[in-house]
């Protein structure tokens, strides 16, 4: 006898009705995914729940991978055994034994068959005296137990566990559709992405790149977060867009306030022109209310003028504390505090206009044309695919 069950439970997506279907079938192409090193194992689907058959491999190693997979509410190691209550009574009593440090017990049995013979309250009782009768040293404690065996005993079989761990929650990441991010190598974009994904969003992302202002190793430090990023879903595509010159341009012809306002706009009308190109519906950015000046909301309101895309901003209403909590938690906060500057740093005004007018920014755009600096940048974008497996550093693997 042995643990050999992992039971995934779906939480959220089990309110799902007739669209239910589709999460978790993507649920499980995220796990088989996850799980693919792990050639013994097996994945069945049911309606309401997955099972993982171990087959003989260890637990630990599959439980660790499937806490960050969204879309799971909790995990249970379980033995399953036949609806035999002679069979449920010694599986019982093996869970028992096989915890650390136990002095007190509780059964919760759940009878989801109703043919089996015994109901839930009274087989709580059967299975507590059976393991009375036969060990010594274990009493009951039905309101602070050091263990709480369950034993749900369903159609197919009854499954025993003792411990349920968190899983990520959320919904399973693909499930959602696809956002482009905008990923700046900071604190908050990263996070911004984790949160997108927690809803089920599949990620691409761009970054802005100004050589000689920004380095290769302020590249390098956006794909590490990308990397860290993977751990959470499938592999991300980066698309790196060249920014020196249309930055250059706007430094030169924009009144120094509204340099940074003009250059927010001119990101979103790459990002929404790389994003359609692309076939993704929406854009993600990391942007917080009153964060900085950009983030303000007349500044956002000048930003968002010159697109029609959603954007996505998990968070908006968040401080910079809960951002840097996530951010440590999904060890990326080493990464994005690594002192290579970005291009939202550069050129940036020393007073820069907290309150914008739409009116004044469009008017001094009216002044230039910047679309061909903004076709260029489109152009000469590079993109790379950063997998969990292998973060690619500075080879593209594709020259767009």
């Amino acid at each position: 006898m042995d643990y050999d069950h992992i039971i995934v439970r779906y939480g959220e997506l089990a309110l799902k009705g007739r669209n239910r279907k589709i999460f978790t079938n993507k649920l499980h192409e995220n796990v088989a995914r996850k799980l693919k090193d792990h050639a013994k194992i097996k994945i069945k689907k049911t309606r309401d729940r997955m099972y993982i058959i171990l087959n003989g491999e260890d637990p630990n190693p599959i439980i660790d991978k499937c806490k960050v997979i969204f879309g799971i509410q909790s995990l249970s190691v379980a033995i399953k055994v036949e609806n035999d209550p002679d069979k449920i009574k010694e599986s019982a009593l093996f869970a028992l034994r096989e915890a650390e440090k136990v002095k007190t017990f509780k059964i919760t049995a759940k009878r989801v068959d109703k043919n089996f013979p015994i109901g839930s309250q009274e087989f709580n009782h059967v299975v507590g005296g059976y393991i009375l009768s036969s060990t010594t040293g274990y009493t009951v404690d039905v309101h602070n137990p050091d263990i709480e065996l369950h034993i749900e005993i369903r159609n197919e079989a009854t499954y025993i566990t003792s411990k349920r761990i968190l899983g990520a929650g959320g919904l399973p990441v693909g499930s959602s559709g696809k956002t482009l991010l905008l990923l700046s190598g900071g604190i908050d974009s990263p996070v911004a992405g984790y949160l997108a994904m927690k809803r089920g969003v599949q990620i691409e992302a761009i970054h802005f790149h100004s050589p000689p202002y920004t380095s290769d190793r302020a590249k390098q430090k956006v794909f590490d977060l990308a990397e860290k990023l993977t751990n959470y879903g499938d592999k991300i595509k980066i698309h790196v867009v060249p920014f020196t010159k249309l930055q250059q341009k706007i430094h030169r012809d924009i009144p120094y306030g509204y340099s940074m306002t003009v250059m927010r706009r001119m990101m979103m009308k790459i990002s929404e022109q790389i994003a359609r190109n692309e076939g993704i519906l929406s854009l993600t950015t990391g942007e917080s209310l009153g964060q900085v000046a950009s983030q303000t909301m007349e500044s956002m309101h000048a930003i968002n003028e010159v697109t029609n895309y959603p954007i996505i901003r998990p968070l908006i209403t968040m401080d910079k504390t809960e951002i840097m909590h996530i951010s440590e938690n999904i060890n990326a906060y080493e990464i994005s505090i690594r002192p290579y500057e970005d291009c939202c740093t550069v050129f940036v005004p020393a007073s820069p206009k907290t309150k914008p007018k739409t009116d004044k920014v469009v008017y001094f755009e009216s002044n230039y044309d910047y679309q061909e600096e903004i076709e260029e940048a489109i152009k000469n974008k590079e993109t790379v695919e950063i997998t969990q497996e292998n973060n690619m550093e500075n080879e593209f693997i594709d020259l767009l």
